[in-house]
């Protein structure tokens, strides 16, 4: 069966993008394969991650486009260059249109750093979700992967983790631990799932 193509979309550091670059070389993700890593900004140190891991990259710079239609219309040059078939957002800082989310129907996912429905949607990004869900007091935070549609963290669930807050932990703490214990195992599995079920389907 062939591979399904894969794209991450990178905003920063690309520690979500580095545990998918690991999690493909021990074999947990199998059925998909990334072909390509597209940055918002040519200063996305995850562009490096992938260079080192022989991944091609590309550049669709926000700033330099003429507005949303534009920046979409290149990202989408780049995902046909590259004949991808899923999407997988990690850290990808820019919200996608209802058109463009439309276009890639169950292709998309993302992993939010909280326990959807709790503390997600638009403004919690990043620190912004630990904050809130040390200052709401739950006891029980963790880590979401959906599939990405027009509503930001709108939706469906894949799979989710649950991560225990403990005495002491500043959004800091609490964020590494959420993406050590949650985010960087549940996003390779995700993302098997849905490029297993898209190469099953191909026509």
């Amino acid at each position: 069966m062939l591979k399904t193509k894969i794209a991450v979309l990178v905003s920063g550091g690309g520690t979500n993008l580095q545990a998918l670059i690991d999690a493909q070389k021990s074999a947990i993700i199998k059925s998909g394969e990334i072909v390509t890593v597209i940055a918002d900004k040519p200063t996305a140190y995850a562009l490096t991650r992938a260079a080192n891991a022989n991944i091609p990259t590309a550049v669709v710079c926000k700033k330099e486009c003429a507005g949303q239609a534009d920046f979409e219309e290149k990202l989408l040059a780049e995902l046909k260059k590259a004949e991808v078939e899923m999407i997988i957002l990690a850290g990808f800082m820019c919200i996608l249109s209802a058109d463009f989310t439309k276009r890639w129907e169950n292709r998309i996912i993302n992993v939010h750093p909280s326990l959807i429905p709790s503390f997600c949607g638009e403004g919690f990004y990043g620190l912004h979700v630990h904050e809130a869900a040390l200052g709401y007091g739950v006891k029980v935070t963790g880590a979401t992967v959906h599939f990405v549609n027009e509503i930001p963290d709108g939706g469906k669930i894949i799979l989710q983790k649950a991560v225990t807050i403990q005495d002491g932990d500043t959004p800091e703490v609490l964020q590494k631990r959420v993406m050590e214990e949650a985010e960087w195992k549940i996003l390779p599995q995700a993302a098997e799932i849905v490029a297993a079920d898209i190469a099953a389907n191909r026509k």
